[in-house]
This record gives structure tokens, sequence and C-alpha cells, in this order.
């Protein structure tokens, strides 16, 4: 799992977590449901940058 998907991971559960107490408190924000398409888009951008770095592309630091 790369930073995008991480940070997509993240903020599903806090959205899922923000649209329960929405629901408990019986409240409605218009458009709220975009945020789930907004998380979705941003874990297939972490999803094509894995696709897309090289085997060795870690990103971290190799000490020898």
């Amino acid at each position: 799992m790369n930073s995008y998907q991480f940070v997509a991971a993240t903020g599903l559960v806090m959205t899922i977590v923000a649209h329960v107490i929405l629901l408990l408190i019986n409240k409605q924000v218009e458009s709220f449901g975009y945020l789930y398409l907004c998380w979705f888009v941003f874990f297939s951008a972490g999803t094509f940058a894995n696709f897309r770095s090289k085997p060795d592309d870690h990103g971290h630091h190799h000490h020898h």
C-alpha cells in the first residue's frame, strides 16, 4: 500500500464513521456520497502508481 492508498483508506474509514454519525443524528449533507467516489479515485491513482513503478523502486533508502 503506497501513500495514496493509505490516505484513501483512512479517508474512507473517516467518511464511513461520519456517515454513521450523520445517520444516528438524522442529518443529511447534500453530495456527501461524492466523498466515496473521491476516495475510490484516489485509491485507484495509487494503484496505477504502483503498476507504473519499477520493481526496485520502493521509495526508501538502502544502507550498505
